[in-house]
């Protein structure tokens, strides 16, 4: 089913939008971790509903329960269960499409192969189940801050409201001073009129969220199938909406390899790149440079306008969504993809770590 992540740091997430609770059991996590929970909570509150009025109305506390784990504060080397209680379901809100296949869900495709499904808020497809997420890339986080890696996302473009200039432009604590979460406050303010505007039309719209990812040692990811850039690729296009992944100059490829290349410079002995096109990742193998990288994520399919479908039985019919919905899902989405690269991270590290015993 594939519910699992990682290689040596994993998570198995469990728990559906409108069931009891979403929750996770984090295996191979090093012990002697010692765990903030009031961090933990706080990257799950950049993650819930309701945070402002950019985001859907559901208010739920998402408040992490652990079950093991833990010792004294202190992760133990052995599984680590959770589980975040579902408290404010409105599952009633979903009695009128039970039998539609809504544009751009997963209705039709979960239906088709297994046969069943859970039409409250998506069941198993919401991205309700990026909670399980979240709590798992907090902790990956805390580990990662024992070995110097930071790890920041940012939202630069809403619609056609995008950020110009290179990360190192930007000053990352305004990120958290906005609802949209870009670190310009100029640009941030229009795009958070223009979700606004859309939201009051009951429509939707998408974006591109930037991550970056400091103090990475050389040395993590793998010549061949398991490429650096390829597991977070792989990661990122699992979060609900991602629509696109690309790292270093990515697309632009309106240059000359001249223009490009990364040239090697030696300061001190310590070997750097003049330039960083290539992202911070050679050969699928971390270079010492800052990683960065830029996900898309398509406008929210659910839109509360009126809308042409069919049902169960193939039948040609109309329908108009209602509930709580998010207008555009980049602002939540921030912490999502922070926590996906940092248990990313954390697991290449035990991978190249068993690599050199």
């Amino acid at each position: 089913m594939s519910n699992t992540f990682g290689k040596i740091f994993t998570l198995t997430s469990f728990g559906e939008s409108h069931g009891r609770a979403i929750g996770g059991v984090i295996d191979g996590c090093p012990a002697g971790i010692e765990l903030d929970i009031s961090f933990i909570q706080k990257e799950l509150n950049r993650r819930k509903p309701g945070q402002s009025i950019l985001t859907t109305s559901r208010n739920e506390t998402d408040e992490v329960e652990f079950f093991s784990g833990i010792f004294e504060k202190k992760t133990t080397g052995t599984p680590i269960a959770f589980c975040i209680w579902n408290a404010k379901q409105r599952s009633g809100d979903y009695n009128s499409i039970k039998d539609l296949y809504r544009p751009s869900h997963a209705d039709y495709t979960y239906q088709q192969k297994y046969g069943i499904r859970d039409n409250r808020g998506g069941g198993r497809s919401s991205a309700r189940e990026t909670i399980a997420r979240v709590v798992a890339g907090s902790i990956a986080k805390l580990a990662l801050n024992q070995l110097g890696i930071k790890i920041t996302a940012y939202t630069s473009q809403v619609g056609p409201f995008k950020l110009g200039s290179d990360y190192s432009a930007y000053d990352f604590n305004q990120i958290e001073k906005n609802p949209v979460r870009c670190p310009d406050p100029e640009m941030a303010q229009k795009m958070s009129e223009l979700i606004t505007q859309v939201k009051a039309k009951g429509d939707t719209i998408g974006g591109i969220i930037t991550c970056v990812i400091k103090g990475t040692p050389v040395g993590f990811g793998e010549p061949v199938f398991d490429k650096l850039h390829a597991t977070l690729g792989s990661a990122m296009l699992s979060i609900n909406a991602a629509k696109g992944f690309e790292y270093g100059s990515g697309f632009d490829v309106d240059h000359l390899g001249s223009e490009v290349n990364d040239i090697f410079y030696s300061n001190n002995g310590n070997i750097h790149t003049k330039t960083n096109n290539s992202g911070g990742i050679q050969g699928g193998i971390s270079n010492g440079e800052d990683i960065y990288f830029r996900v898309a994520f398509k406008p929210v399919a659910t839109i509360l306008m009126d809308q042409h479908t069919v049902n169960t039985s193939g039948d040609e019919t109309g329908f108009k969504a209602s509930g709580r919905h998010d207008p555009c899902v980049l602002p939540r989405a921030v912490p999502i993809v922070e926590a996906m690269a940092a248990m990313v991270m954390l697991d290449m590290y035990l991978v190249n770590k068993t690599k050199h015993l």
